[in-house]
């Protein structure tokens, strides 16, 4: 009986993706996010451009870059930023670079964008893109939260409501909803939205010919 030589089956690289997490202040975005990060050593925060001062204890490259205004709009002009905008004075935005280059590795990148910024970036790299939003449970739940996690004024806890209402507006330009009743279970959604999103036949670079071959290994084994 002939021997059939086995080649090693080829490899299916994986292009990485774009995970942008939105929700009013209040719904446990940062804390989903903060788990996600731990939890999960394949993705990275992406790192901002600012123009505003580096506080106390903040690091370069870490928690922002920080550039002056005049270098911002020159990277504007240039399209280096995917995203862009003026918070209390103050630019801020996404360089395109370093998060093109996670994506051609293979790596995740995780963003906290609000639905501005999450427009600017789909115009851009929609395909590379997954969106999410995170509702509160109710209106009041929210209000709850946001009453409990600092001592505001009431004019601030009532702009922050108003914002939020603003922000729960442009629900339906995510790709998916999380209703975020309790931290476990919605943490684990957003896992779950990440591990599917990873498996989409479009990200898995040489899928194609990886097929192939097990097409020509079957036929193969079938001749001999």
């Amino acid at each position: 009986m002939k021997e059939v030589q086995r080649k090693a089956p080829m490899e299916v690289q994986r292009r990485g993706l774009m995970l942008v997490l939105s929700s009013p202040s209040g719904a446990g975005k940062t804390t989903i996010s903060r788990a996600l990060l731990e939890q999960d050593p394949n993705l990275t925060l992406s790192v901002s451009a600012t123009t505003r001062p580096k506080r106390p204890g903040e690091r370069d490259g870490v928690d922002y870059h920080f550039v002056a205004e005049a270098h911002f709009k020159e990277m504007v002009a240039a399209g280096d930023l995917l995203e862009h905008a003026v918070v209390f004075g103050n630019w801020y935005g996404t360089p395109r670079e370093p998060v093109e280059q996670a994506l051609e590795e293979g790596r995740d990148v995780l963003f906290d964008l609000d639905w501005q910024g999450t427009q600017q970036i789909s115009s851009r790299m929609a395909k590379d893109l997954v969106r999410v939003f995170i509702l509160p449970p109710s209106h009041e739940e929210l209000e709850r939260r946001l009453r409990t996690r600092a001592l505001d004024p009431e004019e601030v806890v009532q702009e922050r409501m108003a914002k939020a209402s603003d922000e729960m507006s442009h629900w339906d330009a995510y790709d998916y909803i999380i209703v975020n009743r309790e931290f476990d279970r919605s943490a684990a959604e957003v896992r779950a939205i990440l591990t599917a999103e990873r498996l989409r036949r479009e990200r898995q670079i040489g899928l194609n010919e990886f097929v192939q071959s097990l097409h020509r290994g079957t036929r193969q084994a079938e001749n001999t």
